[in-house]
């Protein structure tokens, strides 16, 4: 009796611990039973592509709700970014590197307003962003008046590099993921800003009471967002050549999407970016499977939202 127990115990701490490890594994095993061209090394490659950019906002997204807060203005800021790096490129004569520096420093900029107007305004993150979200999409439409701002063959070579080129048999966008992934997972482990990201959303009064600036540090995480959006604001450019105001809408939904189902709790302090990288992974492979099967566009997104909800309930059993 006591032996059932103990084992009964086993399976549940390896549940609770790898129950998202497990159901990629599942997902992927499923998806190579259903469909043969999912196993192909240029259908996996393909996914990792599109898996990229979302990975990469999903990863800043963590930051910021791990210390309890919210960020709905990603997608317009990566709108923003690439049209001002497209325009900058097709009108106003500037090479590649100041560009993108600009473009970075944009995004950079972007995100610490965002966690300015939340920290010295003392309004809740959700508000805030959901202003911005509005706001930097009406710059990106005012910006390119309207217009898709097409780059054509004045795209630059590092550009469309770092877009769609591969080092070997690796695209650059997932290399540029993994960078940014691993970045994030060594300061979240190793530096004293990943441990007062914790200590803010675990408990933000306490985490003031014993001398943690939060303040400045919430700032720093929603400049981290920004930051990490123009990155992958720079890869979409390279691969669409095209800035264009409508870009990226519904990206913010997709991105918190990848942080819930990897295991973040939405109340902060819980989760890391290892659970997001898998999350976002999910998320990739389930469309290409739905995509490979004719699946509408419509039943996935019903299909997307019924996991979101599984995901958040057992966050919710995990905390």
């Amino acid at each position: 009796m006591e032996k059932s127990f103990g084992i009964k115990k086993i399976i549940k701490r390896i549940w609770e611990r790898y129950n998202i490890l497990l159901g990629l594994v599942v997902l992927f095993i499923f998806s190579s039973l259903v469909s043969g061209a999912f196993l192909t090394a240029r259908n996996l490659l393909n996914v990792m592509r599109q898996v990229s950019i979302n990975g990469i906002i999903a990863v800043g997204m963590t930051f910021v709700i791990l210390t309890a807060g919210i960020d709905l203005s990603v997608g317009a800021i990566l709108a923003m970014v690439g049209c001002l790096c497209a325009g900058l490129l097709k009108f106003g004569g500037l090479g590649f590197l100041p560009v993108l520096f600009i473009g970075l420093g944009a995004g950079l900029l972007m995100g610490m307003m965002n966690g300015l107007v939340i920290t010295k305004g003392k309004i809740q993150p959700f508000i805030v962003t959901l202003a911005t979200m509005t706001s930097i999409r009406g710059l990106a439409f005012l910006y390119s008046k309207g217009r898709p701002i097409v780059l054509g063959e004045e795209t630059p070579s590092a550009l469309l590099f770092l877009g769609e080129g591969y080092v070997g048999p690796i695209p650059v966008p997932v290399l540029l993921f993994l960078s940014v992934f691993i970045l994030s997972s060594f300061i979240l482990r190793r530096t004293v800003l990943g441990r007062y990201v914790y200590a803010i959303g675990g408990n933000e009064e306490a985490a003031r009471l014993s001398g943690i600036n939060v303040d400045f540090f919430k700032i720093v995480v929603y400049s981290l967002s920004g930051l990490f959006v123009a990155v992958a604001s720079v890869i979409a450019i390279g691969r669409l050549g095209v800035g264009n105001a409508d870009l990226g809408l519904g990206y913010e939904l997709n991105a918190i999407a990848a942080v819930v189902i990897g295991g973040t709790s939405l109340m902060g302090g819980i989760g890391t970016v290892e659970g997001t990288f898998i999350g976002a992974v999910i998320l990739g492979i389930l469309s290409n499977i739905l995509n490979l099967l004719g699946v509408g566009s419509f039943f996935q997104q019903i299909l997307k939202g019924g996991i979101i909800i599984i995901a958040v309930l057992l966050s919710k059993r995990r905390s």
